[in-house]
């Protein structure tokens, strides 16, 4: 599976907060900016659950899935490594792989 955290390039201090953890754990990860790419956006837009939507506007990135399934926001992330469950928010195994794990907008 291939976690996915979409982004764009104007939210910087949530983004990089999530890629120091992913880095600082060798968490592999394909990062996508939604400011360049119109198709991603529509993508991520279209699969963040009803629930996680603002009522007015579109979702802010940083929004991470793996693969296809949605884990969360950077409010979700956060809350995660407070809890230090975030591999399970992940949806990871405890042990990072060689190969990228997950993707984010």
């Amino acid at each position: 599976m291939v976690v996915q955290l979409y982004v764009a390039s104007q939210v910087k201090k949530n983004q990089q907060a999530v890629v120091g953890f992913l880095e600082a754990n060798r968490i592999s990860f394909e990062e996508v900016d939604i400011t360049m790419l119109e198709e991603q956006r529509l993508w991520m837009y279209q699969n963040i659950p009803e629930e996680k939507r603002p009522e007015k506007g579109n979702p802010l990135p940083p929004q991470i899935f793996n693969e296809t399934v949605y884990c969360g926001d950077y409010e979700d992330f956060f809350q995660s490594k407070e809890t230090n469950t975030v591999f399970s928010f992940l949806r990871l195994n405890s042990q990072p792989s060689a190969k990228p794990d997950f993707i984010f907008y």
